[in-house]
């Protein structure tokens, strides 16, 4: 008879994911997540059977949880276009400001996974292009509502300018990565918010 799990699978995750967050997939030992996690090997493998089993569920977790906030802003009825795209801005800064273990933020998860595993890892290269697709999804509803209300004067396509505003949070990520204080970054976002009404 097998015997009952005695720690929080959740709990475990939580630290796995903030280990990939802060060293990378590769970079990520075993030891690193017995460590981060409290666990031993034989634990995390019965509960997570390999470490890319454990990486795809701490990935998925970063997703679903981390994103969640961006995506409520995005879809705020009650928000103009472009607040809602000011406001996505302001909290991706805001988390980066809360993600500074040594003065350089530790990015996105999702943008640290693009670059390191896109490429060669087909499993985390599908879950990104359906998180990817997803948010542009949501920036292009927003771009459409500004567009609607106002808030949104430039006419370029909607499509296009869900696809420059994703790849401007990404490049703040990897800015603040970099170590852009707050005033650089601000800037950086004050820049691509004038995109829509250029």
């Amino acid at each position: 008879m097998a015997r009952p799990r005695t720690f929080d699978e959740e709990r475990a995750l939580d630290a796995a994911m903030r280990t990939f967050w802060e060293k990378g997939y590769e970079a990520t030992t075993t030891q690193d997540l017995c460590t981060a996690t409290g666990l031993g090997r034989s634990s995390i493998y019965n509960t997570f059977k390999s470490k890319h089993d454990l990486f795809q569920r701490a990935l998925h977790r970063y997703m679903t949880t981390m994103n969640a906030e961006q995506l409520h802003l995005l879809e705020d009825p009650a928000r103009g276009g472009a607040d809602r795209i000011r406001a996505l801005f302001a909290a991706v800064l805001d988390g980066d400001g809360r993600n500074r273990p040594a003065g350089r933020s530790l990015g996105c998860l999702t943008v640290n996974t693009t670059v390191e595993l896109a490429g060669r890892d087909a499993a985390a290269a599908g879950m990104l292009e359906r998180d990817t697709a997803r948010r542009l999804a949501a920036l292009r509803a927003a771009v459409e509502a500004g567009r609607r209300d106002g808030s949104i004067t430039s006419s370029r396509d909607p499509g296009d300018l869900a696809r420059f505003l994703n790849a401007a949070v990404a490049g703040l990520r990897v800015s603040a990565q970099g170590g852009a204080d707050r005033a650089a970054l601000d800037a950086i976002a004050a820049i691509a918010l004038d995109a829509l009404t250029a």
